[in-house]
């Protein structure tokens, strides 16, 4: 990779850094727009220009986050590895820049929760550089910022797609960058000329809602109403008939299944859903649902849920199923039940990845008509259809007042989970 064309924002990036009138740039805005990497390569530019023998930060949400979306598309930038040598060393999380006589050293470091801090407490940095800093918790940022403080020349890169309009980093830096010395910069996908009038437009198709207003027109707003919006427009525009399906004219080759299940409590309710992949994860479809909401002995239900298995293993490929890893009584019964019952099913602990994040990559599945549901799933289908943001939260959290099935939701997550990532790559846009 080059950089041969460059917009008029992304070249403003370039230029910032070797002036001495901002200590920070925050670039904000759509997906796609081309602020990540060009903001990468001005970072390390600026860094090998300015010091020798320092110490910089390179932050993700995860180090495997900031190793997929930094790392590995900085090794294939022909303007840094023409002119240094670039290696990186997973054991340590390091990646070292080498050349024009000079050697840097550029630790990855990942802010997925609030006790993140402590990782990056006691080094001193004299640049860092934050990819995603609105998924980040404030004191992780916080105590990364700090550890620059003793750096004259130090630097601060932030870069983000926008969130919600109460969010700390929207009202802490991009509210008040004249104040944080910092160079704001709203970028649209207008702003990456890499892109075609095709590409543009096949990316607007990409989410819908509250996703479309952040990751395309790259607003921060609120998230409220309807969640699964043209799904409650036009359900009928998902649904497969059960018959169609197993015909040999169906539109769907599924390879294979998994099984989510969440367990009730408090009023909640017992829930399985078992979902199938097509021919390259091109499609979603959920075609098999358990659902009870009442109070059973745990006996009954290991019942039922071995009964759930075996009618999805008696029409379809299935070889996982996810737990609620919160329960880890039950799951230790009925792990015990399957192995008694010789059921052969690989049984695992839910990853329980952020909700929002789930939310958002069945919003996206959807936009791509990629997602389907066999139409006498009745459940899950009330469930997608009725879904809202909870109004009275100033984060973005589904509504689980107890009228609302959650739990059909959570379940259909749990079995998508462990392909999620490998499912939005082939849908052609990251966010």
């Amino acid at each position: 990779m080059t950089f041969k064309k460059l917009s008029p924002k992304q070249k403003t990036v370039f230029k910032w850094c070797y002036k001495d009138d901002y200590k920070a740039i925050i670039c904000d805005g759509a997906v796609r727009s081309g602020k990540t990497i060009c903001m990468i390569t001005s970072f390390i530019l600026w860094a090998m220009r300015r010091f020798d023998g320092a110490t910089f930060g390179i932050c993700g949400k995860t180090v495997r986050s900031a190793e997929r979306n930094i790392i590995m598309p900085l090794q294939s930038i022909v303007d840094i590895t023409h002119y240094f040598k670039v290696t990186y060393t997973r054991s340590v999380n390091l990646l070292t820049v080498e050349g024009m006589g000079k050697k840097n050293y550029f630790y990855v470091f990942g802010g997925k929760d609030e006790s993140s801090y402590m990782l990056i407490q006691g080094i001193t940095l004299s640049g860092v550089f934050f990819d995603e800093v609105a998924l980040m918790p404030r004191s992780f940022v916080e105590q990364a910022v700090t550890r620059t403080l003793s750096v004259e020349q130090a630097k601060l890169w932030f870069n983000c797609n926008p969130d919600n309009q109460f969010h700390w980093f929207y009202t802490e830096w991009i509210q008040k960058a004249d104040e944080k010395n910092a160079l704001h910069l709203h970028f649209l996908m207008s702003d990456n000329p890499i892109l075609s009038p095709a590409q543009l437009e096949s990316a607007e198709k990409q989410f819908t809602g509250v996703f479309h207003d952040r990751y395309i027109k790259g607003l921060w707003v609120s998230a409220e109403g309807v969640i699964y919006k043209q799904f409650a427009d036009n359900s009928s525009r998902f649904l497969v008939d059960p018959v169609t399906l197993r015909g040999k004219l169906h539109p769907f080759d599924i390879m294979y299944c998994n099984i989510g299940f969440d367990f009730g409590g408090n009023g909640s309710a017992h829930a399985g859903i078992c979902t199938g992949f097509s021919t390259a994860l091109q499609k979603v479809i959920i075609l098999e649902e358990y659902y009870r909401k009442e109070v059973i002995t745990p006996v009954q239900l290991y019942e039922d849920i071995i009964n759930f298995i075996r009618r999805c293993q008696s029409k379809y490929n299935v070889y996982d199923i996810y737990f609620d890893s919160a329960e880890t009584t039950l799951i230790k019964g009925i792990k015990s039940e399957l192995i008694k019952k010789q059921i052969p099913i690989n049984p695992h602990n839910a990853r329980k990845s952020e909700i929002l994040g789930r939310i958002r990559f069945t919003n996206q599945i959807m936009a791509q008509n990629r997602f389907f549901i066999m139409n006498n799933c009745k459940y899950i289908i009330q469930a997608f259809q009725s879904a809202v943001w909870d109004s009275k939260k100033i984060d973005d959290v589904r509504l689980d007042d107890g009228n609302f099935n959650i739990d059909s939701l959570d379940a259909f997550e749990y079995s998508v989970e462990p392909l999620m990532n490998d499912i939005i790559e082939i849908g052609g846009l990251n966010g």
